[in-house]
C-alpha cells in the first residue's frame, strides 16, 4: 500500500505544481485587469483559448468568473498547502488533500455540465478540462487514505500522562 500511495502522492504533486503556477498567471487573466499580467501571458491564454475554441474563456460567462474566484483564493492556497505538506510529509495532509478535493470535483462537475449541455465544446475542449475531474477524485481518495502510525513501539516518555494527571482508581 506505501508504494501505491507514493505514486498517488506524485502523480498530485505534479498537479499541484501545475495549479500553483497557473493560477496566478493564467486562469486569474479572467477575472483580473490584462494591464497586471505581461504580454506573454495573455497571448498565451488567448492562443489557448482560440486553438481549443474554449468559449469559457473568451466569452466569460459569470458562473465561469466565479469559479475562476473560488480557484484563486480557495483551491490554490490549498494547493500550495498540499505541495508542502507531500514534501515535509506533514500529517494534516489528508484534511487538505479532502478538502481540495471536494472543492475541485464540485468547480469540475459544474464546468463539464455546462461544456457538454451547451453543446459548443469540442472533444479536445472536454479532454482538457476532464483531467481536473479525476485530480478532485484523486484527492478525496487519497484525503481518505489513513494516516499510517510509524511507530509501533512505546510511547516516549516525554509523550506520557504524568502521574499527577491520571485518575486514581477507587
Amino acid at each position: 500500500m506505501g508504494v501505491f500511495v507514493k505514486l498517488i502522492d506524485l502523480i498530485l504533486f505534479f498537479f499541484f505544481l501545475v495549479i500553483a503556477v497557473a493560477a496566478p498567471l493564467i486562469d486569474a487573466q479572467t477575472c483580473l485587469p490584462l494591464s497586471l499580467f505581461p504580454d506573454f501571458l495573455i497571448n498565451l491564454k488567448q492562443w489557448y483559448a482560440h486553438q481549443y475554441d474554449d468559449y469559457l474563456i473568451i466569452e466569460k460567462p459569470h458562473f465561469f468568473v466565479g469559479i475562476v474566484w473560488l480557484e484563486l483564493f480557495f483551491q490554490w492556497p490549498l494547493s500550495l498547502l498540499n505541495l508542502y505538506a507531500i514534501l515535509a510529509s506533514k500529517s494534516w495532509f489528508n484534511t487538505t488533500c479532502l478538502i481540495y478535493g471536494a472543492s475541485v470535483l464540485t468547480s469540475m462537475v459544474a464546468i463539464l455540465a455546462e461544456l457538454t449541455g451547451s453543446g459548443k465544446a469540442s472533444d479536445n475542449l472536454l479532454m482538457m478540462y476532464s483531467p481536473f475531474l479525476g485530480l478532485g477524485v484523486l484527492c478525496i481518495l487519497r484525503g481518505l487514505i489513513p494516516s499510517s502510525s510509524k511507530s509501533s513501539g512505546p510511547r516516549p516518555k516525554s509523550s506520557r500522562i504524568p502521574a499527577l494527571a491520571r485518575k486514581k482508581k477507587a
